[in-house]
């Protein structure tokens, strides 16, 4: 690539996705419609054949999103992505995409409670098991867990709530060496602060709701492809990429589309049969957040790192986990990974266990509780009893949950202002 070609992560930010022609809009217009005209039957035919690429129903494929979706490939350094109506579709079809009834696949048990829950219980019923390993383990260990019928190892490259740094290189080698992709989500680092395919990761999702959007406006999600994984040599293992697709006249995306095979057969088949398509306006608003995604996350990090350092100092805090601290047990993962900066998200318990913990949420005022994470302002929540409430004891314990475990996502205010609201919340802790 020519060095004019080439741009720097904040200039894709900014720029990439949307290149208007003479007399153009400059900023990216929102496509707000259902459907497309085209001038003969012919035409229409060939896209429904999939012969020539364009638009014609925006459950599928519409050019709003498509503009955003490109802009996040670039971020990421991928081949071809797509959006999705939320994170939780973004996992679904990241998996489902390769996986059918009678399939296995290996996850990282530390992750979101509502892709635990979608992994254990719903894929479960649809005929897709699944085994949770601790991402620490060995890889000898973690290898045990992976069966003839395998076909994606799973994690997050930030754990929510646990805030567990993956050694992605360690998990890459082991999917690898079983003949499966490695999937990650990568929302909490976003692509400014981790890259997770220059360290063997093969497909990437993110909940577009949290860092890239920014301001919690629109629900979203999205899938990356490096493009790197050989589908080909495992064609066996992944019939659904290698062997003729009966709906549509016998074409092979791997043949039909090379590299983007696996986007394509997500974009065409699932999205199709299934929806789950984000809507013109949200992604519109996505891209918004994204042209200054390369400014607010440093200041997360920077904001976050003083306030875990203050509660580590307090008598009244417990506990305080947080990559960045230099005692934390992720902090060398992170320097590596992470170099530039972890993210705005932390977790901490209070003295007195999970009553004080709530005490304390129950006496912030600029900090609010909601059912968020990861946008400008300041809020905190208690997974055991909001978004892993649905989860057993021993199951909250295997996904990093502690009783008293507060998950602080720190924004983009004054960060005194921050800590002061921390502070005489926690005056009010016995």
């Amino acid at each position: 690539m020519s060095k004019e070609n080439k741009k720097n992560i904040e200039t894709i930010c900014v720029q990439a996705g949307w290149t208007p022609k003479k007399g153009e809009p400059r900023v990216l217009p929102i496509y707000q419609s259902t459907t497309f005209k085209y001038e003969t039957s012919e035409q229409m035919g060939k896209l429904f054949d999939l012969e020539e690429s364009g638009y014609f129903y925006t459950r599928l494929q519409n050019p709003t999103n498509d503009a955003v979706a490109d802009k996040i490939t670039q971020l990421e350094g991928g081949v071809a992505g797509m959006l999705t109506s939320s994170g939780q579709a973004a996992s679904f079809y990241a998996l489902f995409n390769i996986c059918s009834a009678g399939d296995h696949f290996v996850s990282a048990s530390t992750i979101y409670g509502g892709t635990y829950n979608l992994f254990a219980v719903t894929m479960k019923k649809l005929g897709i098991d699944v085994t949770f390993i601790d991402q620490d383990a060995s890889e000898e260990e973690i290898s045990k867990a992976f069966q003839p019928n395998t076909k994606a190892l799973f994690a997050e490259t930030i754990s929510n709530p646990a805030m567990n740094v993956l050694d992605i290189e360690k998990f890459a080698r082991i999917a690898h060496s079983h003949g499966v992709p490695l999937i990650v989500d990568n929302t909490f680092p976003t692509p400014i602060n981790c890259r997770p395919f220059q360290w063997g990761a093969d497909i990437i999702i993110h909940s577009t709701t949290k860092y890239m959007d920014g301001h919690a406006a629109a629900v979203g999600g999205a899938i990356v492809d490096s493009g790197n994984f050989d589908w080909e040599a495992y064609a066996d293992k992944f019939p659904g990429l290698t062997q003729p697709d009966e709906s549509y006249h016998g074409l092979t995306y791997t043949k039909a589309f090379g590299k983007g095979a696996y986007i394509t057969k997500a974009v065409v088949q699932l999205m199709r049969d299934l929806g789950s398509a984000q809507s013109p306006q949200n992604a519109f608003l996505l891209n918004l957040g994204l042209e200054t995604l390369h400014l607010r996350v440093p200041r997360h990090c920077e904001n976050a790192l003083k306030v875990a350092q203050y509660l580590q100092s307090h008598p009244k805090v417990a506990w305080v986990h947080y990559p960045k601290l230099e005692d934390n047990k992720y902090y060398e993962l992170s320097e590596k990974y992470l170099p530039n900066g972890a993210c705005g998200v932390m977790t901490f318990g209070i003295k007195g266990g999970r009553d004080e913990s709530v005490r304390f949420m129950d006496s912030l005022k600029l900090v609010a509780i909601v059912t968020h994470v990861a946008d400008a302002r300041t809020c905190v929540l208690h997974p055991a009893s909001h978004t892993h409430r649905q989860l057993s004891d021993e199951q909250l314990i295997s996904a990093g949950v502690a009783p008293d475990l507060i998950r602080l996502s720190v924004g983009i205010e004054n960060v005194n202002d921050i800590i002061n609201d921390i502070e005489q919340a926690l005056e009010d802790v016995k």
